[in-house]
């Protein structure tokens, strides 16, 4: 019983080993493609934030997640050894109340742009994530933060969807594969991150503190 489990657990670990190849190539491809437009976007994150501004997320599944990540990373920090004052983010995915509530009484394609719409303001970030840049929820919400002059930003994949026509700068990972869009997606928030820390605490608009609110 043995050896034929141990040949079956070489080809999944051959299997591993091409998961974690096709995610450093699609990395690598998106880096090469899209660095300005993640540049772009850090900038249009600082420019919001130095005027009062703030950044909502949304996305479903696990792009809520990513979301979240994000939004914690922003109002926290993200590098353990830089520990500066909180940026304003809020993922729109954290009140199960108004979520379920709005899931219940209305339909659920319309949430996210029922809180971006109240929540958010001119000048005001939204990111929009969707590995297909279908979902109609984020659509929606990436139309009225249009219409309400908020800058729409994306973290898409496949060939960005009718979302990203929707988006002032967008990053479209070009895989049909959702974890691996998924995969560059958060390496592409941390990108993003990071660069806005070193942007604003280089401005002089954000201070190292301590590491203690």
């Amino acid at each position: 019983m043995r050896e034929p489990l141990m040949r079956r657990s070489d080809e999944l670990a051959e299997r591993v080993v091409r998961l974690f190849q096709a995610s450093i190539a699609l990395k690598q491809q998106v880096a090469e493609t899209h660095a300005d437009t993640i540049v772009r976007m850090a900038q249009a994150i600082c420019g919001s934030v130095t005027h009062g501004g703030k950044v909502l997320l949304c996305g479903n599944g696990g792009s809520a997640a990513d979301a979240q990540h994000l939004a914690a990373e922003m109002l926290v920090r993200l590098r353990p050894h830089v520990n500066r004052d909180a940026l304003p983010a809020l993922a729109l995915a954290v009140d199960t109340s108004s979520l379920t509530a709005w899931g219940n009484d209305y339909e659920f394609d319309g949430y996210y742009a029922r809180i971006a719409g109240a929540l958010g303001r001119p000048g005001d970030v939204l990111v929009g994530i969707s590995t297909s840049g279908r979902s109609l929820n984020i659509i929606h919400a990436l139309q009225i933060a249009r219409r309400r002059q908020l800058v729409t930003l994306g973290l898409l994949g496949g060939d960005g969807g009718p979302a990203l026509v929707e988006c002032d700068l967008a990053v479209v990972v070009p895989s049909t594969e959702v974890g691996r869009v998924q995969e560059v997606h958060i390496a592409a928030g941390h990108a993003l991150i990071e660069l806005v820390e070193d942007l604003l605490l280089d401005d002089g608009y954000l201070t190292r503190t301590s590491g203690n609110p």
